[in-house]
């Protein structure tokens, strides 16, 4: 699937990994960083079983603001071959969580189609794909059959903000055509006794200072796809990094002002999804992640 120089995302770095790290901060062999029952996901994913989280090192995005930073530049984690990684997704799936929660599985899409097809067909939760809304359609494609609900964001509408804070200049207009993709692909939210179990989830992230980018992304949506075919979850939980130092505009959280506003243009627009509290703004929710490999006993 991949002619190693690697295209497996729209950057098509050409690096090859086999040897050297792709832009991703990774190399060709997966490397995850937690496997873990996860609690703090839209209620409709973690319901009260939680969501079988599986951590991927490395990203194909570089936010500033990141606050995931010790794993997204690659910088932890074990490595696992195809055959450890079907193991670890029958796990999961054998454990009671309401789903096999892939996080930030892009730049690794190919070798993850290669350990789930073989065990599909044996797995009784459905597969999340939770991404960073910066794929390639053409991968995508792929996934049909193997992935069950997409959970991915959509970061920024202005290529100047999406260039300034994560060194991609054409971010919105490849992740809303990823988008239309994965509403083919999987179609409208379906539930199962308040569980999702297909379906795509837009999920939005507000900064600090940048309300009108977030009106922006909603207006965008609501014209070209409407309020029903997906669900939107307004994330509040803007923590500034140290690496935000060197960026003012994100140096603080989000005022209650500004998400007082971007809550009201999603209620007027009639978008069904998940609000999220402020007190989901803390450094506390974030996750442990190592290189030891003790989080595959979790399962």
């Amino acid at each position: 699937m991949v002619d190693y120089k690697c295209n497996l995302c729209p950057r098509g770095c050409g690096a090859d990994r086999c040897n050297t790290l792709g832009f991703c901060s990774s190399g060709r062999r997966v490397r995850i960083a937690r496997a873990s029952r996860h609690m703090w996901e839209e209620p409709c994913i973690s319901g009260e079983r939680g969501s079988g989280t599986v951590f991927f090192s490395g990203c194909n995005l570089k936010c500033v603001f990141c606050q995931n930073e010790k794993i997204s530049r690659g910088k932890v984690g074990i490595e696992l071959s195809v055959d450890e990684l079907s193991d670890l997704f029958l796990k999961i799936n054998d454990s009671g969580v309401h789903n096999i929660n892939l996080v930030t599985p892009t730049h690794f899409l190919d070798v993850i189609i290669k350990a789930l097809e073989p065990i599909k067909s044996r797995l009784t939760v459905p597969v999340v794909y939770n991404c960073s809304g910066y794929e390639s359609v053409e991968m995508l494609g792929h996934t049909k059959g193997i992935i069950d609900i997409f959970l991915t964001d959509i970061k920024y509408k202005s290529n100047i903000l999406s260039s300034k804070y994560s060194s991609c200049e054409n971010y919105f207009d490849v992740a809303i055509r990823c988008l239309e993709e994965m509403i083919k692909l999987v179609g409208k939210p379906k539930m199962r006794d308040g569980i999702m179990v297909s379906g795509v989830i837009v999920r939005h992230l507000i900064l600090p200072t940048h309300k009108a980018d977030s009106i922006d992304i909603l207006e965008a949506l609501f014209e070209r796809f409407g309020n029903k075919s997906f669900l939107v979850s307004l994330m509040n939980q803007y923590t500034p990094t140290e690496n935000c130092s060197a960026f003012p505009a994100l140096t603080r959280r989000v005022t209650s002002l500004e998400y007082k506003r971007v809550t009201e243009i999603f209620e007027r627009l009639g978008f069904d999804g998940f609000l999220q509290e402020k007190s989901s703004s803390s450094t506390d929710f974030i996750p442990d992640f190592d290189d030891t490999g003790e989080f595959l006993s979790a399962f």
